[in-house]
């Protein structure tokens, strides 16, 4: 019952120091590419999925535990080939991206990258060092990763394309590593050969699990090598808002532990004693914590009161080392001493996130509460099954302290998270609780949806031509300020704004947008919001002497939220949310509203409810728009998610949405006015 952690491990480095073992052989040896056989070269049709564009023949990849000198590697070597169909699959598969993210803190180094075409004829057309570039992808995920990129050449419906590349990862072992069974296309074949480090006094053995998908068979091989594979794997296609993708995609972990075959069962009853008594000096309170806490509290005379002083404490008097707006450099960083005890934390001011929730625990303690140290799951990632016995999926903590009869969660070192609110990957999720007896299983509450609010508010003056100006300003508070800040701390002034110019720019054609202020980007307790100007020629659209205005101006141009009439992915939301918009407008001279009426309300009892409003000032000048939605549909785990079957429902629900949102108003020109105007 104790996993391998995904750092460099001491006992094998002693052993390293010992045996200094050469590195071991390229795993492809000559570099030679496998034959082509005539049969791929001439089909047709796919064999996996009917209507796919393009299919992996196969891909394979090595992965090898080797010793470098003195230090330890993992090395993972990729083959891959591909038949390409039709022209969507040309345009498809033609670029290549081989990402390069950071495996546990460290670099990925890319290298030895070879690509190559096979046309219907059999000429075969090299891809050129030369044609290989390096830059920065986002995910869907949001994170940026380097990538080495290129483009196949003269590919061709009939063509095969192939290319492989060399993945190493310095200083550390194929301990946790995810190996996928699935691709944006479909796959004939997938295989695997998987080499651990084998060393003498080195007593961890390799283990995989596999995540929706059977086990495949384990086939010995040369050298020291295993295999595992899996055949006619469907292509994996991202939804939108589905499931964490390692919750719905077929993979395998890998991993070295020393237990074969614990039982989960006592595996988490001994993780929450170990966790308890590994903690129990880290909360130490001493007569400095315990005259800070009492400094802190104060006046403060209920729980609520108390846990709030000593939570803005924390946050704001104790400098995170490793917030991205902690202005710190990595030199600074280095030169930190470690926090061995809250009150070194207390004493220095700084500390890493760790030191400041325990130390919250501690002022915590010393105000009378009981504190303990919480493992939460990231929903972000995957969605933990306590049926799998390791820690690899609950590795977050937080502070659970007891107020009454429950256990309530804080986690002070999260800048951005208002008090009484965790993040939302870590709401709704499973804590296990530590305790030197009986430790349990624990879920986190959900904030509600008034608690990560929207609130959107525009005055505008429309034109006679159809051009809409005037000034707007977006606030976002609990998980959607958190989210908005994120994203923005770490850029420069210029690229926040340019973030902000691409939100209307994409929907909205000719949008001008100047005059920009974004405030409390770094603020713990104060919403994020935009302040600007904005014109936009076209807005309404004008046809003889009428105008037509869609009010709800901060959905223009938005599409569908669920575009697709199918679904294969269970759908899921974040977080609940709600909305609140107030448009007004003032109307052109000489026009006068035909239709006022706002579109109908309706709702999903107490899951949602949206409800347009319009009104119109009594000398007919101005027209108010207001909105208002929620989504809160939490069920009793406090997971928000949807099953595929009731996607048609959810779309409906989402279209009704939609379509009220694109509702215009008609604006009439009097007589006296379009005589004057022509």
């Amino acid at each position: 019952m104790k996993p391998l952690r995904p750092l460099p491990l001491v006992l094998c480095l002693l052993a390293l120091c010992v045996l200094a073992l050469p590195a071991a052989a390229l795993a492809y040896g000559d570099k030679d590419w496998q034959p082509i056989d005539p049969a791929h070269l001439a089909m047709k049709e796919p064999v996996v999925e009917k209507d796919a564009d393009a299919e992996v023949i196969f891909w394979e990849v090595r992965v090898s535990d080797e010793v470098d000198g003195y230090s330890l590697r993992s090395v993972l070597d990729h083959y891959v080939r591909i038949k390409i169909f039709n022209e969507r699959g040309r345009e498809s598969q033609s670029r290549v991206d081989i990402l390069a993210p950071k495996i546990f803190g460290r670099e990925t180094r890319i290298k030895d990258i070879a690509a190559r075409t096979i046309k219907p004829d059999g000429s075969i057309v090299e891809l050129k060092k030369e044609d290989i570039f390096q830059r920065d992808v986002i995910r869907a995920s949001g994170i940026k990763v380097k990538a080495k990129t290129f483009s196949m050449p003269a590919v061709e419906p009939g063509a095969i394309i192939e290319y492989r590349w060399r993945e190493e990862r310095g200083d550390t072992l194929s301990n946790y590593v995810r190996l996928d069974f699935a691709r944006d296309i479909p796959v004939q074949r997938v295989k695997y050969y998987i080499k651990p480090l084998s060393l003498p006094g080195f007593d961890y053995g390799m283990q995989a699990r596999t995540f929706q998908a059977e086990m495949p068979p384990m086939q010995k091989e040369k050298n020291g090598f295993v295999s595992f594979t899996v055949t006619n794997v469907p292509a994996f296609r991202e939804e939108p808002r589905m499931p964490p993708e390692y919750s719905v995609r077929p993979w395998m972990l890998i991993f070295y532990t020393e237990d074969r075959k614990p039982d989960p069962a006592k595996y988490w009853t001994e993780y929450g004693k170990l966790t308890y008594e590994a903690n129990k000096s880290n909360l130490k309170v001493n007569d400095e914590v315990r005259a800070k806490a009492a400094e802190i509290v104060g006046d403060a005379q209920t729980p609520e009161q108390k846990l709030e002083r000593l939570f803005e404490f924390c946050r704001t008097k104790i400098k995170n080392v490793y917030d991205d707006a902690s202005g710190m450099s990595a030199e600074q960083r280095e030169k930190v001493k470690t926090n061995k005890t809250p009150s070194d934390t207390l004493k220095r001011g700084v500390g890493t996130g760790r030191d400041i929730d325990l130390l919250f625990a501690a002022l915590a303690t010393a105000a009378g509460f009981e504190a303990r140290v919480a493992n939460l799951a990231d929903r972000e990632d995957v969605f933990f099954n306590p049926s799998f016995p390791d820690d690899l999926f609950i590795r977050t903590y937080n502070i659970a302290v007891r107020v009454g009869e429950r256990w309530r969660f804080y986690d002070p070192a999260s800048a951005y998270v208002p008090f009484g609110m965790l993040r939302w990957q870590e709401e709704g999720v499973t804590a296990l609780l530590s305790d030197p007896k009986e430790p349990s299983f624990v879920t986190t509450p959900v904030s509600g949806p008034e608690k990560s609010l929207e609130r959107r508010t525009g005055k505008f003056k429309l034109d006679a031509d159809g051009t809409l100006e005037g000034d707007v300003r977006i606030e976002y508070t609990g998980h959607l300020a958190a989210d908005r800040k994120e994203l923005n701390d770490d850029d420069s002034p210029e690229e926040r704004e340019e973030t902000l110019r691409e939100t209307f720019t994409s929907r909205m054609g000719g949008v001008e947008i100047t005059d920009i202020k974004i405030e409390n980007v770094a603020a713990d307790d104060k919403p994020f919001a935009y302040s600007f100007h904005v014109r936009v020629p076209g807005y309404a659209q004008r046809t003889g002497k009428r105008l037509f205005i869609q009010p709800a101006f901060f959905q223009r141009g938005l599409g569908p939220l669920f575009p697709t009439a199918a679904r294969r992915h269970d759908v899921y939301f974040h977080y609940p949310w709600s909305e609140e918009d107030t448009v007004e407008i003032t109307l052109p001279e000489g026009f006068a509203l035909d239709n006022p009426e706002a579109p109908a309300a309706f709702g999903a009892g107490p899951i949602s409810r949206y409800e347009p409003k319009a009104a119109v000032s009594q000398d007919g000048r101005t027209l108010t728009y207001k909105r208002s939605f929620f989504f809160n549909p939490r069920n009793d785990s406090g997971m928000i998610l949807f099953p595929a079957t009731a996607y048609p429902q959810l779309k409906r629900y989402f279209d009704q949405v939609h379509q009220q949102d694109g509702h215009t108003i008609s604006l009439k020109q009097a007589a006296a006015a379009a005589a004057s105007s022509n």
